[in-house]
């Protein structure tokens, strides 16, 4: 205004000004926000659901646990196969040539077998010289007979009993896979394992890749999952525990694994279920560029002039008064 050498008054003369106190509005907007969530918190309560720990896997389901500790030491589990930035077993997800996971390489190196099973039991057989003795005896077994003895075990564990926590299968040539299994078993229920699987040499223990990675190899942990509607398939990354509503803004990123490419085995132009992570990270980025920029580009800075929305939410101010000049 004062580079156009006119006062406050001159600038807005002609303009026509609508009452409006904004502090009465905040207040009104925060008391009533206040009160609704706090009768929400008072009828809803919250969904504390306890934490999914390998202890509690363990115990609810020891065969799955050595299932998965099984299919560790055979290098036959998801993340021992995953890929970056695990380990290099896997090529990743890549559309064309946008491949972050092999750009960025392996920066979190974990050996599924040794990680998980290996170390755990090392730890545990300073005490015990029956375990010490097993593990020896696997770690110079060649591959072949250690092959042998994971696939008989393996076959073995579908018939698999529990009796008093500990898991017992047929007789067979399992080699020292039993007496190590059972002692993870046991080092697992008493909650040792969580802990040895965070160790990181730091003072705070807060990484829980390991214990995340092993898990989610087994099947426990999808099936609570199933049961608390938390699937890909049932929008679950929208979603909360039980009936409670979860991070509603998430939808537009769930969305996209509901449909076509990024649910199909075919998919279409590179996409599809096998990399819809990175496709769906490639789509939310263009559009949300294309948001960014709506200003300049010329077809969808229009569409409020062709539409005008704005006109019935401010009809008040549009609406033509009593004695004004048509134009």
């Amino acid at each position: 205004m004062k580079s156009m050498g006119a006062t406050q008054e001159e600038y807005y003369r002609g303009v026509r000004m609508e009452r409006y106190d904004l502090v009465k509005e905040l207040v009104i907007a925060v008391v009533a926000v206040g009160v609704i969530a706090l009768i929400g918190a008072a009828v809803l309560s919250s969904p504390d659901v306890a934490p999914v720990t390998i202890a509690t896997w363990s115990q609810a389901d020891p065969v799955d646990f050595v299932t998965t500790a099984t299919g560790e030491l055979a290098g036959s589990s998801t993340s021992a196969g995953y890929g970056a930035p695990y380990n290099s077993a896997g090529p990743g997800q890549s559309w064309g040539p946008i491949a972050p996971q092999s750009w960025f390489g392996v920066r979190i190196p974990i050996d599924s077998a040794n990680a998980f099973v290996i170390q755990p039991l090392q730890r545990a057989s300073f005490s015990n010289t029956t375990l010490g003795t097993a593990l020896s005896t696997w770690q110079n077994a060649t591959a072949d007979q250690q092959t042998t003895w994971l696939d008989a075990y393996s076959k073995a564990l579908v018939d698999a009993t529990v009796s008093d926590g500990a898991v017992a299968v047929a007789d067979g040539d399992y080699g020292p896979l039993p007496v190590m299994m059972s002692n993870l078993v046991g080092i697992a229920q008493a909650g040792g394992l969580d802990g040895l699987l965070v160790i990181n040499g730091r003072f705070y223990q807060t990484d829980y890749t390991q214990p995340l990675l092993f898990m989610g190899d087994g099947g426990y942990l999808a099936g609570l999952a199933d049961q608390a509607h938390l699937t890909g398939s049932l929008w679950g990354m929208m979603n909360e525990t039980g009936q409670y509503p979860g991070q509603t803004w998430l939808w537009l990123y769930t969305m996209w694994y509901q449909v076509f490419p990024f649910n199909s085995d075919t998919g279409f132009i590179g996409v599809n279920a096998g990399n819809a992570d990175l496709g769906i990270i490639i789509l939310m980025t263009l559009l949300t560029v294309a948001l960014a920029l709506v200003p300049f580009i010329p077809f969808l800075r229009d569409i409020p002039r062709w539409i005008p929305i704005h006109r019935l939410i401010w009809r008040q101010y549009y609406a033509p008064r009593k004695g004004a000049a048509r134009t």
